[in-house]
This record gives C-alpha cells, sequence and structure tokens, in this order.
C-alpha cells in the first residue's frame, strides 16, 4: 500500500465508493496520487469507467488532505463539448459532494443558463464551475475577470478527442494560456477515450514544461459486434432501399433489449428510421422517440430523462447521443449504414453496458449488402485496436482574433505579454512575429485593405499601450458572435396554433413551397407561411420529405479504408468467423465474374459501356471526400488527352466519371493518368480553388468578427453572410492578397475540403499497386451503387426506383 492510500482523503473516497458499492481502478487512485502532487496530465480509459470520478475526485481527495492550500471561491473549472451533459455532470458532482459532506456548490454556466444565475455566479462563483469552451470565453471578457480564478487549482477538459482537431478545441487551449496568466501553477487535465495519437493529443493541451503524466486504464470493453443480415444477397446493391427491408429485423432485437439507442449518420436518416420503425410495430407508439440537435432542448431533456429512466424503450439518435452520461438501462445500440470510423463506432458501442465489466452489444444495419464487408473489416480494426488519430489545428488565426477581441472587452491587452504567450500555445508555436503585428493592425485599423472602413476600427490602443474595446456597441456585438461554430442560418418551427417544435436550417425551407409537407422531431408538417426566421407550420398525414442537412455526410476514415481493402482482398477465401463475407460469397462471386476483386497490392479500374454511354470507374476506398477531388482530378488528366466532359459521382468505396463520348483511356496510358507527379499542381488546375477559398472565407469571416452573423432580434440569413464575406473576400484578394485569412482559408481547402495529406497518401499507395484494368458492358456490384447515387441526384424517388430496376433488368438478375 503506497503513503497515498494511508491518507485521509483517500480513505474518505473509498468509504464512500463502497457504500455505493463500488471500488477505486488503479488508474483512479494514480490519478488522484499524480493531482495532489502537482501534476498535470491526460486519463485514458473506456466509456463507463469512471473517467469524470478519476479527475473530479482527485480534487476532493486533495482538498480534504491540505485543507490549508484551498481557499474560498472557485477551484475547478471543468469543461465539457456538449451544454446538454453539464446538467448531469454537475448534478452526479453535487451528489458526490454532498454525500462526503463538504459545504461545497457545483455550477453550470453554458448558453441554456438562466441569466440570474450567471449574475450570482459574477458575484459569487461555485466551487466548481462545468462549462463549455465559449462559455469559459465569455468569463475572460467580463471586466476584472482576473477575481474569479484568484484560487483555482484546476482545469479539466472533459471529451478531449472530441475538441481536439476542431477550433473549438483552440477556444480551449487560448482559454488555458490566459488562466496560466493569473494562476501559473494550474493543473491541466484532459480526460480522453482511446485515439491515434494520444502523446500529440497530450502535448496539445499541456505543451508547458511542467510536470505531467499519462494515465491509461489497464481494463478493456468487451464489445458484441453483430451483423444483421438481410433475407437474400443483392448481387447489385444500392444504398438506401435495405434499411427499409431490414426494419422488420431490427423491431424484434428492439423488443427484446431493456432499451435502445438506434444510431443513425444524419438527421434526416433519422427521421426516416423512426417512421419506419412506427410503421414496422404500431405499439411503438409513446414507446419510443427521436433525438436529435434540432428538436427542442425541452424535448431533448425528457427524452434523454425518460431513457436513464428506463421509461423508454428505444430512442432513434444522430451523433447527439454519442457522448453523454450513462444510460444505465441501455443494454443494446443499432447502428444504422456505415459508422464511417473505428473510434466513432467504439463510441456508439459503448454507449450500451456503460458499466464497468458489461458487454456493449452493437448491431450493425446495412443501407446495402457492400457494408457487410465493412462490418468484417470494423471488426478486425477492434480486435487489433487501432483507432483514429485526430489532427490537431495549427494557426487558426480566426480563433486567435476572436480571443483577442474577448480581451479587449473585458481588461484590455497588452500585445508584447500576449505574444509570448500565444507562442507557447500548441496551434500558435509557428506564428511569425510579421503575422503577429498583422493581426494587432487588423484589430485597431482593419489593416491594410479596410483601414478606411471606421467598423474595423475595434480596438483602441491606450496612453500605456493596453489595447482595449471601448464601444459598448462593438463589445455587445462581439458577445453575441462569439464561438467557433459556424452554421447555416436556422429557422424556427412553429404550430400556427402555438407551440415550438424545433429548428430546420434555412437552405432546406427555401426549396419547400407552400402547403408542402416535410417531417421534423417524427411529426409530419405542412409549411403554412415563412416570416421573419420561423417557419409556421399546421399538423398534417401523408408522405413527406425529411430535412436534409448541410454537411450530413461523414467520411469514411482511412483506417477503415485500409481495414477494408484488406477484407476484400481475401474475400473468396473467408475465415469460419468471418460471416459477412461468407454471407456475400454470391456477391464476390458475381464481382470476380464480370470484373475483378482487387488485391491488397492492387487498385482496380473498370470501363463500362452500355447504351447510356462511357463509365469509367475507380476504387480507392478512401472516403467520399478525397474520391470527390480525385474524380475532378481524374477528369482534368484525362479532358488533357482529348477534349471531352464527364459527370461525376462517387461514394466511399470509389468514383465515376461518365461521358457520352469514349474515354480515351487504355493500359498504354492510364499509369500516366494515375501519377503522382505534378499531384497538387493538376489538382489546383481541376478545381476552382478560389471558389472554394471564398465559401470556406465565410466561416473564417463570421469567427474573426469581420462579419457579423447574429444581431439583437435577429439572425442574418445564409445568402446575407456569403454575399458579405464574398464582397470582402474579393477586396482583400484585389488589394492585400497576402491577407493573413485569406491564407487561411486557402490552407483550410487544402487541409480539410482537398485532404492533400490523405490524397498524396492514396496516390502513393496506387504507385506502388498492379493497375487492373477491366471491361465490361454491364455494371458490376462494386460499380452499381456509384451509378445509383448519381442518379439520385437527379431524379424523384419514385422515378429513381423504376429507373433501378430497370438497369438490374439489363445487368443481369439481381437475387441470388
Amino acid at each position: 500500500m503506497s503513503n497515498y492510500e494511508n491518507t485521509e482523503g483517500f480513505k474518505i473516497i473509498q468509504n464512500w465508493m463502497m457504500e455505493k458499492s463500488i471500488s477505486p481502478f488503479k488508474f483512479q487512485i494514480d490519478t488522484w496520487k499524480k493531482f495532489g502532487n502537482g501534476y498535470s496530465g491526460m486519463v485514458v480509459a473506456p466509456t463507463g469507467f469512471g473517467k469524470t470520478y478519476s479527475v473530479f475526485l482527485a480534487l476532493i481527495s486533495d482538498f480534504l488532505n491540505h485543507p490549508e492550500k484551498y481557499k474560498k471561491g472557485l477551484k475547478m473549472i471543468w469543461i465539457t463539448p456538449l451544454r446538454s451533459l453539464s446538467k448531469d455532470i454537475a448534478k452526479a458532482m453535487q451528489e458526490a459532494i454532498d454525500e462526503i459532506g463538504l459545504d461545497w456548490l457545483v455550477g453550470v454556466r453554458n448558453g441554456d443558463t438562466d441569466p440570474k444565475v450567471r449574475q450570482q455566479q459574477v458575484k459569487n462563483m461555485p466551487e466548481i464551475l462545468v462549462a463549455t469552451p465559449e462559455s469559459l470565453h465569455l468569463l475572460l471578457g467580463q471586466k476584472n475577470h482576473q477575481r474569479f480564478f484568484q484560487n483555482l487549482q484546476s482545469i479539466v477538459i472533459d471529451e478531449w478527442h472530441e475538441l481536439l482537431g476542431s477550433k473549438r478545441g483552440v477556444i480551449v487551449e487560448l482559454g488555458i494560456s490566459q488562466l496560466r496568466k493569473y494562476v501559473p501553477k494550474l493543473k491541466i487535465w484532459g480526460i480522453t477515450a482511446t485515439i491515434g495519437n494520444l502523446d500529440e493529443a497530450m502535448e496539445v493541451l499541456i505543451p508547458y514544461d511542467i510536470k505531467k503524466t499519462k494515465i491509461t486504464a489497464k481494463q478493456h470493453k468487451k464489445i458484441d459486434i453483430i451483423s444483421v443480415f438481410p433475407d437474400e444477397v443483392e448481387i447489385l446493391p444500392w444504398a438506401g432501399h435495405l434499411g427499409h427491408k431490414l426494419a422488420d429485423k431490427v423491431v424484434p432485437i428492439i423488443l427484446e433489449s431493456k432499451s435502445t439507442i438506434v444510431f443513425t449518420n444524419t438527421r434526416s436518416q433519422s427521421e426516416m428510421w423512426y417512421q419506419l420503425l412506427l410503421d414496422a410495430y404500431p405499439d411503438f407508439a409513446g414507446q419510443i422517440a427521436i433525438h436529435h440537435s434540432s428538436i427542442d432542448a425541452h424535448l431533448r431533456i425528457w427524452i434523454e430523462e425518460n431513457l436513464s429512466s428506463g421509461k423508454l424503450k428505444a430512442v432513434v439518435s444522430t451523433s447527439s447521443l454519442d457522448l453523454g452520461i450513462d444510460f444505465k438501462p441501455v443494454d443494446t445500440v443499432i447502428q444504422i449504414g456505415s459508422a464511417k470510423g473505428v473510434a466513432r463506432f467504439l463510441q456508439r458501442a459503448g454507449r450500451s453496458g456503460h458499466s464497468p465489466f458489461e458487454t456493449s452489444k452493437i448491431y450493425c444495419v446495412p443501407t446495402h449488402s457492400l457494408e457487410l464487408i465493412e462490418v468484417s473489416a470494423l471488426k478486425e480494426a477492434v480486435k487489433q485496436n487501432v483507432i483514429e488519430p485526430r489532427e490537431p489545428q495549427v494557426l487558426c488565426f480566426d480563433v486567435l482574433v476572436q480571443f483577442l477581441m474577448t480581451l479587449a472587452i473585458g481588461d484590455g491587452f497588452y500585445p508584447e505579454e500576449t505574444y509570448e504567450r500565444i507562442k507557447q500555445v500548441y496551434t500558435f508555436q509557428e506564428i511569425r512575429d510579421e503575422e503577429w503585428k498583422e493581426i494587432i493592425d487588423f484589430l485597431t485599423i482593419g489593416g491594410s485593405a479596410l483601414k478606411n472602413y471606421e467598423e474595423y476600427h475595434k480596438v483602441v490602443i491606450m496612453e500605456d499601450g493596453l489595447h482595449k474595446v471601448i464601444s459598448r456597441k462593438i463589445a455587445m456585438l462581439h458577445r453575441m458572435n462569439m464561438g467557433a461554430i459556424v452554421s447555416d442560418a436556422m429557422l424556427k418551427v412553429k404550430f400556427i396554433s402555438g407551440g415550438y417544435i424545433g429548428m430546420v436550417e434555412e437552405y432546406f425551407i427555401s426549396r419547400l413551397k407552400k402547403e408542402e409537407k416535410f417531417i421534423l422531431a417524427g411529426r409530419v408538417l405542412e409549411v403554412a407561411m415563412v416570416k421573419d426566421m420561423t417557419v409556421f407550420v399546421r399538423a398534417s398525414k401523408g408522405k413527406a420529405m425529411a430535412p436534409s442537412y448541410l454537411g450530413g455526410r461523414l467520411p469514411l476514415s482511412s483506417n477503415l479504408g485500409r481495414f477494408l481493402r484488406e477484407k476484400l482482398s481475401g474475400a473468396l477465401n473467408p475465415k469460419a468467423s468471418e460471416k459477412e463475407l461468407k454471407f456475400l460469397h454470391p456477391l464476390l462471386i458475381n464481382q470476380e465474374e464480370r470484373s475483378h476483386i482487387p488485391k491488397e497490392d492492387e487498385f482496380l479500374v473498370e470501363m463500362i459501356k452500355n447504351r447510356e454511354g462511357y463509365h469509367l470507374f475507380m476504387y480507392p476506398f478512401e472516403g467520399r471526400l478525397v474520391h470527390e477531388v480525385m474524380a475532378a482530378l481524374i477528369a482534368y488528366r484525362i479532358s488533357k488527352l482529348a477534349p471531352i466532359s464527364f459527370s461525376m459521382a462517387m461514394n466511399d468505396y470509389g468514383f465515376e466519371l461518365f461521358s457520352d463520348k469514349e474515354i480515351p483511356l487504355n493500359e498504354d496510358n492510364l499509369e500516366k493518368i494515375l501519377t503522382r507527379e505534378n499531384l497538387m499542381v493538376d489538382v489546383i488546375s481541376s478545381i476552382n480553388s478560389a471558389e472554394m477559398a471564398r465559401r470556406k472565407f465565410r466561416d473564417i469571416a463570421v469567427i474573426s468578427g469581420m462579419v457579423v452573423q447574429n444581431f439583437p432580434g435577429q439572425q442574418r440569413s445564409n445568402k446575407a453572410l456569403q454575399s458579405s464575406a464574398g464582397l470582402i473576400f474579393k477586396v482583400l484578394e484585389d488589394y492585400d492578397p497576402n491577407h493573413f485569412l485569406v491564407r487561411q482559408a486557402y490552407t483550410e481547402v487544402f487541409n480539410m475540403q482537398l485532404q492533400e495529406q490523405r490524397l498524396v497518401e492514396a496516390f502513393k499507395r496506387i504507385e506502388k499497386s498492379k493497375l487492373i484494368l477491366k471491361y465490361s458492358n454491364k455494371f458490376t456490384p462494386l460499380s452499381f451503387p456509384i451509378k445509383v447515387d448519381s442518379l439520385r441526384q437527379t431524379l424523384t424517388s419514385e422515378n429513381l426506383d423504376a429507373r433501378i430496376h430497370k438497369l438490374i433488368k439489363q445487368s443481369g438478375r439481381n437475387i441470388k
């Protein structure tokens, strides 16, 4: 037994846990010990193993052992990425504190917190504050805010893997850098699920030269992965339709379970599956619910409470329930379609059997047959514990500008000393002196291009060099627009008779006419009128559209793509345990007969000629985003051989180029078309990078405050934002083309939209692969889902159905 385990603090906590019939894990005890010794660090543990207790109870333990170190006031800030989690985390902490016998208060501060509570907190801070990244920044924008943090001991970042790699994560990094100015010995702790770059994740959060440690739980969560098979194999699969057929197989799984979460990847898919389950089993009415971020917050809270208490049999959800409190009654998770990545899959699986040592059970429901190969790939990735890394963001100047404005509306800042702190933040370690000068010029005079516009002269330089905002209007607008999430303008949806339902994106509603129907929160609604950013509706019945939301399609991760290629390579000779590949044998034989099944060291290209025209299919298995860029690149390179125009389609497995002219591609020039030489030069020539940067600039302009989205009582439409940002982008391109925010827009295009790093790696692999070129006059099992996706963009669902069956007839029998 260590000295720590003889301490008063440890014994009190151990006794409290024993009363609750639980024992501390070694990783929790190690955390309490290291915290007491002044360490910062990262705690890594599976879902349901008490990560929260590991750091939260470390504070309690240290206080019980050394009360003399602690003074009155705020002692710990607990940052959570979702404000919906805040209430439950605070409740669990307060219960523990009360039962241990401390006179402490746990407070919550986020966008949902009552203004009276926020005012009370400013006067008298609780001992522990549970907040979002944005709420921390708002505190730093208060006058004399240093007083809140005088006795702060620690800041904890919960679910760090969710924030890492996002601009909200950068908000956290900057917030910590400012807190360290007031509390040099501040302990910084991160809590994370397993990710592929844990050491880097810790370095991003704690880049400082302080005592730090990584504590990893030795326990591993057992996961039972079960495929839901259709009754028959489709030889020519296509995305979407199979889900309908499998609804009857999902119903018994829900009925046999205590409580189930049904995960989908998009909000529109969740609305569709909610309806499918009710249609398949009408007795589910009142027993199942739908949960996503566009639904009224009060309804979401009601659903979460009833899921926790076991009153709901099932909830159909998007990623809105990926994270969160323990839903103890949930013993089953169902994943509709591909999870797209190993980390997301494990996160979702862990929502069932949430307690330690319980087995998580997840059923995988394919939306088309090929997704069963993905299930096989996922099983292998989980077995080998290969999880995707989260790449950190670097040089996010828009977030830095926003942060400096936050300091300026509070007590102001001195550029020299602030710069020294900023250079220590991981994201800005590579910032150059001239870039810092540009940023300060931008804040004070709008920079060289915008210096004649008074509204960009936001920060005033005082006599002593302090940089400060003195305009109340500028300060108010900044507070209203803080944050790093820029979404399309959201419209409220209300019944004409009264009653709020939820939110839909502006661009979706703009496509609907009066009296047209759509589905939201599981209800069929008819548009009555749109007025002042509100959609007034009536309850209706019958067929309706599920709203599609921008950015709804998740890309396949490179890790999962690699395992997918590996599984496909040996698909014709599956092991006894590979039930998915055995089931797909007729489909795989058909692919081999009509074309070829690519091995790991091969790259398959299919040329299909039929009465429609000429089709070129390639299969990198790199995900939709990469394929979008590759399709444009290959089309550009072929057009240099001979004048030809293409239409393009893609899915996560490959892409199609279609033309009414013969495609001048053969075994002699294929290698040249797929070369890595001049890769990014050709990519830039193949796409309109300036237009992509202009669109990306909209978000950068909003985050940096260059364009204002929210005004008192109104939110600007997406069209107005794009127009304003586009105008500024043009001015900067013309008069200051090297502007730091313009450079950032192009960098984000290359890193995020063009996926430059992943694209280069894909072409390296293709270069080493044996190229296999196959010709056919019929669609193959690999090509057919891509073809259907291309038709989906132009046809209504009724016409699409007829067209698909016609194509199947032309390409041969579908079922074996």
